[in-house]
């Protein structure tokens, strides 16, 4: 019987243990980051998916309503390919960057959790954090340009797409649909010599009913959104990183203080020592 409480005993321990292991290590996580990373992944992957096959209905859309001379949208062909090869440069960037953020914070928070301790920070540590503040700041100014300039084409596909749903809606006025008509040479897409350049009345109806249409204006609406969400992951990356600066010095302040103290202490607990020497020796 004796043998078996201790059994249990030691089992029990055991768990108790492992509990605080697991209790510990999650301790150790940096969720902030975490959903941070999570986000960011999440926007980049959508603005960059989306985008490129938003991109290739669009030059579709144009080679087969807009313009059908090849050399008339040829730079625009040219500027739509350079874009989706940005796009591939963008998601694998953003992919090794939101990992060297997550794994900055873990470092971060394993060096705030272990304040107290052995753990030191060194002068390297703060300059990477300072050096991360500052790249994610710039990210985030040149990502609130990519966010504005996404939204231009969902503007374009909207002014088409809500020209179609008035020329089909059954309390409109018109008299002669051909009147109504679409032109992105406006817009500066095409040159003005393009032909036919525009589209009206039933044409114009023909092109918002094609597959390809209503995908490329949804998908141009989720890569807008996706870029909206990684403004949001860089802003809330930009937060942690400041937070995390700040405790990292904190850190190492308190740390050279703890030293100095300790310095003191020694020195103090020397003079005390020699004191006490010289009196015995005196007497």
């Amino acid at each position: 019987m004796e043998t078996t409480s201790e059994e249990n005993q030691e089992q029990s321990q055991e768990k108790k243990g492992c509990f605080e292991c697991c209790i510990k290590c999650l301790g150790g996580v940096p969720y902030a980051s975490l959903v941070a990373t999570i986000l960011c992944f999440s926007g980049v992957a959508l603005f960059c998916g989306c985008g490129h096959v938003a991109l290739t209905g669009t030059i579709s859309i144009l080679e087969n309503h807009f313009s059908k001379i090849t050399s008339d949208h040829a730079m625009l062909t040219d500027v739509i390919q350079l874009m989706q090869y940005v796009i591939y440069g963008i998601a694998s960037f953003f992919f090794l960057y939101g990992i060297i953020l997550l794994a900055e914070g873990f470092y971060t928070t394993s060096a705030v959790k272990e304040l107290h301790s052995e753990f030191k920070t060194t002068i390297c540590g703060r300059c990477i954090s300072g050096m991360f503040v500052f790249l994610t700041y710039i990210l985030g100014i040149a990502w609130l340009g990519v966010f504005g300039f996404s939204a231009v084409p969902v503007f374009l596909f909207y002014n088409m797409w809500s020209t179609c749903a008035a020329m089909r809606s059954p309390v409109s006025n018109f008299t002669n649909l051909d009147s109504i008509c679409v032109d992105v040479r406006q817009y500066g897409i095409i040159p003005w010599n393009a032909t036919p350049g525009k589209a009206c009345g039933s044409t114009l109806g023909d092109i918002c009913n094609t597959s390809e249409f209503y995908l490329s204006y949804h998908l141009y609406i989720v890569a807008c959104a996706g870029a909206g969400a990684t403004v949001i992951a860089l802003i809330h990356f930009l937060m942690i990183l400041s937070a995390n600066w700040a405790y990292l010095k904190d850190a190492s302040h308190m740390h050279a203080y703890q030293d100095i103290k300790m310095k003191e202490e020694r020195e103090l607990h020397d003079i005390t020592s020699r004191s006490k020497e010289c009196l015995n020796s005196y007497t």
